[in-house]
């Protein structure tokens, strides 16, 4: 698949930046998945050791990849302790 890839390159220069702009989204896309499933609450991948890792959030715990308008070191705790 690569030789191809590179013999159409070698062809048509004006498909290079198409591979590589393709090439940044995909690797952008794959590395945001492995963002989301290490980093998210809602994601338990230890079930025996920490069951619900949503509890353990503090209200200045940023998650979100990107936050608009909420400063949270602000934010006051909202829920009770379980």
């Amino acid at each position: 698949m690569f030789r191809l890839m590179l013999t159409h390159a070698k062809k048509h220069p004006s498909l290079i930046p198409l591979f590589i702009f393709i090439g940044i989204g995909g690797t952008g896309a794959g590395l945001y998945v492995m963002r989301l499933a290490l980093r998210n609450p809602d994601v338990c991948w230890d079930k025996k050791n920490n069951p619900e890792p949503w509890n353990k959030l503090g209200p200045n715990d940023q998650y979100k990849f990107y936050a608009v308008n909420v400063d949270y070191d602000k934010l006051k705790k909202d829920r009770p302790d379980f």
